[in-house]
């Protein structure tokens, strides 16, 4: 898979956004990419609830008067925190293409924050997103869902706290499964730079530690793209694999996991969809996931 130049970067609120901007301009530096900052607008007739005739007139106007309200300022904090952001990374603004080295854009819309972000992350090679945290709002896990599950592009979930540039050193997620293949093709341009790639698989309990997934075709795979990896069998029950994955990743030294996302091996291995939900709540390094 050839370098990510178009990188998507959904920009809910200026909270959560100055990770993934940095993160994204930063790759988009090293790749002579073009980032798009995302920011979609909830349409404010949307806030008014279906009440019937108990709801006067003036009071739907007011409440579509308050969303509006609130929007705009929103809107206007996110695009804010892009300025900022392009401004510390250097990144010059283009809505087009032509420039051969980094270039940012940003885009402002009003709809479904999941669909808007769906359709855009297809012709998007790279979406980023900043960490939502477990006790992330329902609003921007639908969001991050959607994009993982429709997109058809790789997502790449940034950590809550500061964290180095990824791509030093890589943990790959493995179970022989379609996701994680996809998720390894994508990830190419990190494994051909880093300096470590480990192969980590989770062995299924009762069964003397025992590997039916082939990380070691995977390994040879690699090989042969010029990729040296070194493989870590994991002895974890099921329903305590995510934490075991990133406790690895961790101790491994990786600023990278790269998984298929919700998916379930045909022979009960890494990854069940707890492992996914585990990961997108409590990961401390950048994931690069696929579904």
């Amino acid at each position: 898979m050839s370098a990510f130049k178009s990188i998507l970067v959904p920009v809910g609120d200026a909270a959560s956004a100055p990770a993934a901007l940095d993160t994204a301009l930063r790759l988009a530096g090293r790749y002579s990419s073009h980032v798009v900052g995302l920011h979609v607008r909830a349409d404010p007739t949307t806030a008014v609830p279906l009440v019937g005739e108990g709801m006067s007139g003036a009071m739907v106007e007011e409440m579509i008067a308050l969303a509006e309200g609130q929007g705009a300022q929103r809107a206007k904090d996110a695009r804010a925190a892009f300025d900022q952001a392009c401004a510390r990374n250097g990144a010059p603004l283009a809505d087009a293409p032509g420039s051969s080295g980094l270039s940012a854009e940003w885009v402002d819309m009003v709809g479904r924050e999941d669909d808007v972000v769906a359709w855009r992350g297809r012709v998007s090679d790279l979406v980023v997103f900043g960490h939502p945290g477990g006790d992330a709002e329902v609003p921007a896990m639908i969001t991050l869902n959607t994009a993982l599950m429709a997109c058809g592009r790789p997502l790449l979930l940034c950590p809550a706290e500061p964290a180095p540039l990824p791509g030093a050193s890589v943990a790959i997620a493995w179970n022989g499964s379609a996701e994680a293949a996809r998720a390894v093709g994508w990830a190419m341009p990190f494994l051909r730079e880093a300096k470590s790639v480990t192969i980590l698989t989770v062995a299924e309990a009762g069964h003397g530690g025992d590997i039916p997934t082939p990380a070691g075709e995977l390994a040879t795979y690699l090989a042969w793209n010029g990729v040296t990896a070194t493989t870590t069998i994991l002895q974890a029950s099921a329903s305590h694999a995510g934490e075991e994955l990133l406790r690895q990743a961790v101790k491994s030294g990786a600023d990278l996991l790269v998984m298929g996302a919700y998916t379930h091996s045909r022979l009960r291995q890494l990854i069940l969809g707890g492992v996914t939900r585990h990961v997108i709540s409590h990961a401390p390094l950048h994931v690069l996931m696929c579904h």
